[in-house]
């Protein structure tokens, strides 16, 4: 599935890229292409980690937290509420860095700005995504299949996405899947019965916060 880019921007729509716009005080379109570069990023993040059964349903759990009614609250993420620099340490883990980094040298903000737009955005992606699943009556398994099937058609659209692919897919700085699926898995009455998983903190643990609970 190649949409869930363009389903994404036409949700936030000119009026929300504008309120972003001004929050960062950049000019509407570079705030458009900033935010077209960072959505394929935190999608092929998670698409990376629904590799396997584990991580996918992982985030399935994680989804049951979210709703696309985040859009109608943008205000509250531009004023630094949400939990999206939670979501973004448990997507793109040691790679965050670098992919504000690339970010920077792609997209004409600097790299304060780039670190105040990915957690807006994170929240947005989680809403959307439970949308998605919620009307395509997606298991874990479809779910993981969609974003895999996106991250491939924005690989070929845009080739290497300004080097974030490369990042997204480097190996060797640990695995962001362990801490992900440690997380749904934990110890206590909150595991979900992921064979193999190492107990990490639970549900009730940093995964109940980036849910809200």
């Amino acid at each position: 599935m190649s949409g869930l880019l363009d389903g994404l921007m036409g949700q936030l729509g000119e009026s929300g890229v504008s309120q972003i716009a001004k929050s960062l005080g950049v000019d509407e379109n570079v705030a458009s292409g900033a935010i077209g570069m960072a959505l394929p990023a935190i999608l092929g993040g998670l698409a990376k980690n629904t590799q396997s059964a584990g991580g996918a349903q992982a985030l399935s759990t994680a989804l049951d937290g979210h709703s696309d009614s985040v859009f109608g609250d943008l205000g509250s993420l531009l004023g630094g509420g949400g939990d999206g620099a939670k979501i973004l340490g448990h997507v793109l883990g040691a790679k965050q860095g670098s992919v504000e980094q690339n970010l920077v040298g792609q997209s004409g903000m600097n790299a304060s700005m780039i670190a105040k737009l990915l957690p807006i955005l994170a929240p947005l992606v989680m809403g959307y995504l439970a949308k998605q699943r919620s009307a395509g009556g997606l298991d874990a398994g479809g779910l993981g299949s969609m974003l895999g099937q996106e991250h491939e058609a924005s690989q070929k659209k845009s080739p290497g996405l300004g080097g974030l692919a490369s990042i997204l897919d480097a190996d060797g700085d640990g695995s962001i899947m362990d801490d992900v699926i440690g997380m749904a898995t934990g110890g206590g009455s909150s595991a979900s019965g992921v064979s193999g998983a190492k107990p990490k903190g639970g549900l009730g643990g940093l995964l109940g916060k980036i849910l809200g609970r």
